[in-house]
């Protein structure tokens, strides 16, 4: 990957995801789990009320088309979730917003890629493809 690759795109957030997100980043058990990284990614991202986001972005609970490029493992598209530790059950498709993954694709918008750390010292790039639920888009502002 090129340097002009591994630029992160603008990010925008659900006010409700960053309080949410925050109050759990607080809790003695997530602290070292890929908290800073995302911490840095909720300081730089734009923060909207619930209602102001666009259906296009990937917030939290929402289910998407994702590709994964990395270099190990290869080029792969999945269908995830991006849900809190809690929610998350240990299947290939609810992925916690702590682990490398989740914590990359918050914020992005449907066409957008950034480029994340992963275990082990490798760099995958993250890209969603579609967004086929966003709780925002269905009304859900408070879920």
């Amino acid at each position: 990957m090129n340097a002009t690759s591994t630029r992160r795109p603008p990010l925008l957030l659900s006010r409700l995801d960053v309080e949410r997100i925050e109050a759990l980043l607080e809790q003695p058990q997530f602290r070292g789990l890929n908290t800073d990284a995302l911490r840095g990614e909720l300081e730089r991202a734009d923060v909207v009320e619930p209602a102001a986001v666009p259906a296009d972005v990937m917030t939290m609970n929402s289910t998407a088309r994702v590709r994964v490029d990395d270099a190990e493992l290869g080029a792969h598209e999945h269908e995830l979730t991006l849900v809190y530790p809690r929610d998350a059950d240990g299947s290939a498709h609810k992925v916690s917003v702590l682990a490398p993954v989740g914590s990359a694709l918050l914020g992005l918008r449907v066409g957008e890629a950034i480029d994340w750390p992963m275990p082990g010292g490798r760099t995958a790039r993250l890209e969603v493809l579609a967004i086929h639920f966003q709780p925002e888009a269905a009304g859900e502002l408070h879920r």
